[in-house]
């Protein structure tokens, strides 16, 4: 799957370009840091794990929306991304075996409201039916990423508490699952 267009979107997916980066490494940690949902703000050692798209396409498939009047390869135009990652990769944190999840969905604050996040969750599970073997898409969330539940939801991802977690201490994530 190289690219998918959305239809009346104005914006397409595809895989993140290494001139892209750092523009998705920003939005990445924008979208934590305005939305407050890192405990120390700017000073959160987990923003440098946020920036590194480098380290994450390195281990697992980066996706990007842009523009799709955006200049391709210069930044430009980058609405948001996502990884996708299959169980056992490097990024896999709640993927067992059969599963695929995403982590780190991003989307810039001028492009919410376009669509852009439910986009990105629909290829994901696209790609995670095309994964041969993978019967179900996870995901990690934080409590207070309303917006982000309403799209899994809406997409038929349903909350599975006994997957919940703690990455590190004083930080629950909750959990959805697709069977696909």
């Amino acid at each position: 799957m190289d690219q998918t267009t959305r239809p009346n979107t104005g914006f397409i997916i595809r895989a993140v370009e290494p001139a892209e980066y750092a523009v998705l490494g920003e939005i990445t940690a924008r979208a934590y840091l305005d939305d407050g949902l890192l405990d120390f703000g700017a000073d959160n050692s987990y923003l440098t794990r946020l920036r590194d798209v480098a380290g994450r396409a390195a281990g697992a498939e980066v996706l990007v929306a842009v523009d799709a009047g955006g200049s391709a390869g210069a930044g430009g135009g980058v609405l948001g991304g996502v990884a996708y990652v299959v169980a056992g990769s490097a990024w896999a944190e709640v993927a067992g075996d059969g599963e695929a999840e995403f982590r780190m969905l991003a989307v810039a604050s001028a492009a919410r409201g376009r669509g852009v996040g439910d986009a990105l969750v629909r290829e994901c599970v696209a790609r995670a039916r095309a994964t041969e073997g993978c019967v179900r898409v996870r995901l990690s969330t934080q409590k207070a990423m309303l917006g982000a539940h309403r799209i899994y939801e809406r997409l038929g991802f349903v909350r599975t508490p006994e997957r919940d977690w703690s990455p590190v201490p004083g930080l629950s994530l909750l959990t959805y699952s697709l069977e696909i």
